[in-house]
């Protein structure tokens, strides 16, 4: 027998004490899917992870979300409006398509240097600092510095601007109407700043990356919104991310000393598998949301058309039929799939990736390298949230 969505079980109701993963686990338990008010479907598994991210039946949505959360207006809706991170077909297209070429490998490539520079130096400034805000001092600053140094932003800049950034990208989830009004202020402080960036940029093939993105813009069909749009984008997505990551990644290395300490020995040889580790046990993204463009059965139940659905990233990064052990942080795991899940899939996959591993792996080298004993100061940090970027509470640390 065809089930219909409305045969599909509801979340099970939270219980207090739970954590992000348990939560997702016990709506796992039920079956393959789960409901919630809303009517948005969630799956559980990597191989629904593959099957609802299929660009052939199924679509980035658009504003879908912000409709649902109740916007209709605002800086945050327009964002999403112009952004390749919300389209499809040729607008993504032609969103992505300038992005991408000046974001190109080479040249991210080329960031490393001063990445690895940038890091060694806020390392070693944290060695016998005593008690450690990381979050504030370190996993913070660093995206922000990394994005101001591409994007020409003057360095006593980078802090006020991450300060925005980090505000902003809170309405990119379902939030009260006081937090929506600060992050539609901040994201307006962004837009503002980055229009002026772009006035003083002349196109130019060979310039720096600003200039090399409008020149590849130049005559073409985006509008000077949709053009600052995707450089917010690269921005917001940039920052957030990174920071929940690398706080992250450290505290459960901290917490498994012998991880930790086999990382210090050795940081160039372990550190592919430490970031992709850190990345899968306690994802920054919590789900991966799509609309259905046909309908279809997926494992016995019917999936009209325009159906809204959420892959939940925590679970599908720990499916027993994928990761051995997968509620087990390990570093030394060789079951990672040749492309991290987290990045997303087809043409929407992130295109900060590379920037973002760069990151990560300059960052917790040093860190290995100038403080072996670094070691945490209070609770471990929590991650919280099922869909968009998660929020990450207080890492204190003793360096």
């Amino acid at each position: 027998m065809v089930l219909k969505l409305t045969d599909i079980p509801f979340f099970p109701s939270y219980i207090d004490g739970q954590s992000d993963h348990q939560f997702m686990a016990g709506a796992w338990a039920q079956g393959p899917f789960a409901r919630d008010k809303l009517g948005v479907i969630s799956a559980f598994s990597a191989e629904h992870m593959a099957i609802f991210t299929d660009e052939r039946w199924t679509r980035q949505i658009e504003l879908e979300g912000m409709r649902a959360s109740g916007v209709t207006r605002g800086a945050m809706f327009d964002f999403v409006s112009n952004s390749l991170l919300f389209s499809n077909g040729q607008a993504h297209r032609n969103r992505r398509g300038p992005l991408a070429r000046s974001f190109a490998r080479p040249v991210l490539a080329a960031l490393r240097e001063d990445v690895a520079r940038r890091t060694d130096r806020m390392a070693f400034g944290l060695k016998g600092a005593g008690r450690v805000d990381f979050l504030r001092d370190f996993a913070g600053p660093l995206p922000a510095q990394v994005i101001a140094s591409v994007l020409g932003i003057p360095e006593n800049d980078a802090d006020s601007f991450a300060g925005h950034v980090y505000s902003a990208i809170r309405g990119l989830s379902v939030v009260s109407a006081e937090i929506r009004a600060e992050s539609d202020a901040d994201l307006d402080a962004i837009n503002r700043y980055v229009d002026d960036l772009l006035a003083v940029r002349r196109p130019d093939e060979a310039g720096d990356f600003l200039s090399q993105y409008l020149a590849k813009t130049e005559d073409g069909p985006m509008s000077a919104e949709e053009i600052r749009c995707q450089i917010v984008g690269l921005v917001l997505a940039g920052s957030d991310t990174t920071r929940g990551a690398l706080a992250s990644t450290l505290s459960q290395l901290l917490q498994h000393r012998d991880q930790w300490e086999a990382f210090c020995a050795d940081p160039d040889g372990l550190i592919d598998g430490v970031v992709n580790e850190g990345l899968r046990f306690d994802p920054v993204i919590g789900s991966l949301p799509r609309v259905t463009l046909e309908t279809r059965e997926v494992d016995g139940v019917k999936f009209p058309r325009q159906t809204f659905v959420a892959v939940s990233m925590l679970t599908s990064l720990r499916d027993p039929q994928v990761y051995a052990d997968p509620d087990r942080f390990d570093v030394f795991r060789s079951d990672h799939p040749r492309l991290h899940p987290v990045f997303g899939s087809g043409p929407h996959r992130c295109l900060g990736e590379i920037l973002a591993r760069i990151e990560l792996e300059e960052a917790l080298k040093a860190l290995a390298r100038h403080l072996p004993h670094l070691a945490m100061d209070g609770p471990p940090p929590v991650m919280r949230g099922y869909g968009a970027v998660r929020s990450i509470s207080d890492l204190f640390v003793s360096a």
